[in-house]
């Protein structure tokens, strides 16, 4: 088959279309913000970008019939950490100007082949189950057929980055019988079953649960992905280092001193994240890891979110923020790919993204193979 054409939405710096490479073409990259907007455009220039706000487009903006339609819409309201608005919040509302796109294209004859969504895994128990069942009735109700999967990047990168991954099929597209059966429980989690055991009847009618091969082992450690001699962050001082020592907690402070014990040069996670301090406030506390990965990559909307590097050699410890490349590594985007200049621009764009092999993976082994069986069966029935 040809390559297949893609419309993608939320596009940020391109992290989806670097996932699906070369053998895909994009029909049209849409984002509202700006300083994304031109990261897509140094990397992958600007025939298909349009700058927008999703809510103004209209199914006369989308070029052609797309074979993928592939929307990482905003998270923060479906988030754990955010404040629980949910499908009807400021930012994450926006996936019913993609879901209204999609209906005027409906209308037209023109609706995608496949739509792929990407979102938090909170996005399964926002507002109790209660937006999750409605992303669900609106792909039930534009006749797809679809079915979710709970994907960890770790599984292929160094950063421990759980996500939901929602993939839904026209209805008169063929799905062999082996692409769709039982739960497979590297890919669906206990959230994701409970969530999909509450669906109403109806639109549970239209579930498939899709069935991946098992990923492939990664060899990748955070020590693989660290930059020797950063130019856009620095170690802290002495004293700065021992104020993060001093607010650790616990159990930080026991794999800080097995990590010491260890010998040799090793490298951890470090978070900082407001606790209950027991008597009814907040306090800051730091938290490390030392199992070869990196925290949840978040964008930064303070201090606190942004993931430090913590150094221990013997007795030596040293602390610096993650470096604006070292994030983008972890993401799975090559050492060409453009990065802003600005640092917090930088950790934002990539921290704000899809990882990439991720998205390899599902294009691979799910989304390509639908589309070249269909065409196979197409082709047949026409000779």
């Amino acid at each position: 088959m040809n390559n297949p054409g893609y419309y993608e939405f939320f596009c940020g710096g391109g992290m989806a279309r670097a996932g699906l490479g070369r053998g895909w073409t994009c029909l049209i990259a849409n984002d509202i913000d700006a300083r994304k907007a031109a990261s897509y455009r140094a990397n992958w220039g600007d025939e298909a970008l349009r700058l927008a706000d999703i809510a103004n487009l209209t199914p006369h903006d989308l070029p052609g019939r797309a074979d993928l339609a592939w929307a990482s819409f905003p998270c923060q309201d479906l988030s754990l950490a955010g404040a629980g608005a949910g499908l009807a919040g400021a930012r994450s509302s926006a996936f019913w100007s993609f879901h209204a796109l999609i209906e005027g294209l409906d209308r037209e004859g023109r609706a995608p082949r496949l739509i792929a969504l990407e979102n938090v895994i909170g996005a399964l128990t926002s507002r109790g189950g209660a937006d999750f069942a409605a992303i669900c009735g609106a792909l039930h109700r534009l006749g797809y057929r679809f079915g979710a999967l709970t994907i960890d990047a770790a599984h292929f990168l160094p950063q421990s980055r759980p996500r939901l991954f929602v993939v839904a099929a026209q209805q008169d597209l063929a799905i062999p019988r082996h692409f769709a059966a039982t739960p497979t429980p590297r890919f669906a989690s206990s959230a994701l079953l409970r969530a999909h055991a509450a669906l109403e009847t109806e639109i549970a009618s239209s579930w498939r649960w899709w069935v991946l091969p098992d990923p492939p082992r990664t060899n990748l450690r955070l020590n693989d992905l660290i930059e020797n001699a950063p130019t856009d962050v620095a170690w802290r001082s002495e004293a700065q280092t021992r104020a993060m020592i001093a607010i650790m907690s616990e159990g930080s402070r026991k794999k800080l001193a097995a990590a010491r014990a260890a010998g040799g040069r090793q490298f951890g996670a470090l978070y900082r994240r407001t606790r209950p301090d027991g008597a009814g406030g907040k306090r800051m506390r730091a938290e490390v890891r030392f199992d070869g990965l990196a925290g949840c990559l978040r964008t930064p909307g303070g201090g606190s979110s942004r993931q430090f590097l913590l150094s221990v050699e013997g007795e030596e410890t040293r602390v610096r923020l993650l470096s604006a490349r070292e994030a983008a590594r972890l993401m799975g985007l090559a050492d060409d790919y453009r990065l802003p200049q600005r640092y917090n621009e930088a950790y934002h764009l990539v921290g704000d993204g899809v990882a990439t092999p991720v998205v390899r993976f599902l294009a691979d082994n799910l989304l390509r193979p639908l589309l070249t069986i269909q065409d196979g069966l197409s082709l047949a029935a026409a000779q």
